[in-house]
């Protein structure tokens, strides 16, 4: 295989890139004023309009290589160009390159000049130190939470430990990783803090991607454990498995 480009048995990932909508009656010369469209009434103030949201294949490109680091579809240690994936996804380079950018903020590619984007391995230390600045921040958060949320409150978060529990017994690892952040990122933004719950999920990103050798199914009878001992306002088995938990396996 010529480095730099991927994979050709590898499965082709899709960008989805919705069909374009159809013309307004507006601009098929139709007649639209019918206030209760934009909902309010004739002879008061009218409201700006809402922009429409512009569809970013960017943000799908992104979406789409976030789930091929993963499911180790871009494997560790290969180099991968913007061309070759572009015509892999159907999409020009451009947004590919932009897309692996912002991956190369992330610490999940790093830039090989002339050539495209290197997927990274993360060492043993790498994974140890994540764990560790992750646990910083999410430990005490969730002792402090412990303290303050009442009890009750927890099961309201069950339907996310359910979710991981049912991708993790699937094996899907893609699924379980947008779940697993999904429960975490609900503790957290039971705390109020809006930068806590964003760095937290940067450093969450950081560890998914590439994929790390993590136990579906114990890692998700983890979060179940976690809502009981928050519930029970059990801190020392609290902070104990919110460790173990956070650090993964032993490598």
């Amino acid at each position: 295989m010529e480095q730099g480009r991927p994979h050709s048995a590898a499965p082709r990932p899709t960008v989805d890139v919705p069909a374009q909508a159809a013309p307004s009656a507006g601009a098929r010369g139709e007649h639209t004023h019918d206030e209760s469209e934009y909902g309010y009434a004739p002879g008061t103030a009218r409201p700006a309009r809402r922009m429409p949201q512009r569809y970013s294949v960017r943000g799908q490109v992104l979406d789409a290589l976030r789930k091929a680091l993963v499911s180790g579809e871009l494997a560790p240690g290969e180099v991968y160009s913007g061309p070759a994936l572009g015509e892999r996804f159907g999409v020009s380079a451009t947004p590919v390159r932009e897309a692996m950018q912002q991956l190369a903020l992330e610490g999940a590619v790093e830039v090989v000049p002339n050539r495209g984007f290197r997927v990274v391995s993360r060492s043993r230390r790498d994974v140890a130190e994540l764990a560790e600045v992750r646990a910083l921040l999410e430990v005490p958060a969730l002792l402090r939470l412990a303290r303050t949320v009442p009890a009750g409150r927890w099961q309201v978060l069950r339907p996310l430990a359910e979710r991981a529990a049912a991708v993790a017994a699937e094996g899907d690892r893609v699924a379980y990783a947008e779940a697993d952040r999904a429960f975490h990122a609900a503790l957290l933004e039971l705390s109020g803090n809006r930068q806590l719950v964003l760095v937290a999920g940067e450093l969450h990103r950081r560890a998914q991607c590439p994929a790390r050798p993590v136990g579906l199914a114990a890692d998700a009878a983890d979060h179940f454990r976690l809502l009981e001992l928050l519930a029970a306002r059990d801190f020392e088995e609290l902070e104990a498995l919110a460790r173990q938990h956070l650090a993964g396996p032993p490598a």
